[in-house]
């Protein structure tokens, strides 16, 4: 029987409640996200101006929610595996807070098993690049009479 509670590293807990310990009337100041997140102020106007995070404004302030500091996390994430901004909003607006988001975890699903496909060949193709410059490498250093090969970073 699978316990999805008890499974998952940081990707997982992305879409379990891991906010329980954020109260539910907490907000944020941009500063706050920025800082806590590693991102400028910059990238979240600009996540603001594409329709991924929604503050509500108090005055020239911006106040981020709960929901705001969840979907960043979300955004940072797809970002980092390689989705679009256009993707990832998409997939975020498919979540129904009172529904069961069959939708949307379909979604991701396929959208996740697209992705890795898309991860697999770019490896394939970095491991062949790879290969074929440590043979240049390795072939220039034997005309040079080189022995050891200097250490590559």
């Amino acid at each position: 029987m699978n316990d999805h509670k008890a499974v998952g590293g940081p990707a997982i807990m992305l879409f379990m409640d891991e906010q329980q310990e954020i109260p539910e009337d907490k907000t944020f100041r941009i500063g706050d996200l920025a800082s806590e997140f590693g991102v400028s102020l910059r990238t979240l106007r600009f996540y603001e101006d594409k329709g991924l995070l929604h503050p509500r404004r108090a005055g020239n302030t911006r106040i981020y929610t709960r929901s705001d500091h969840k979907r960043l996390r979300l955004v940072l994430f797809g970002r980092k595996v390689g989705f679009t901004l256009r993707e990832l909003k998409h997939l975020i607006d498919l979540y129904e807070p009172e529904g069961s988001n069959m939708r949307q975890m379909r979604a991701v699903l396929d959208k996740s098993t697209r992705q890795i496909a898309r991860l697999e060949q770019q490896r394939t193709t970095l491991d062949e690049s790879i290969a074929e410059l440590r043979e240049v490498v390795d072939y220039i250093l034997g005309r040079m009479g080189i022995t050891a090969q200097p250490a590559i970073s």
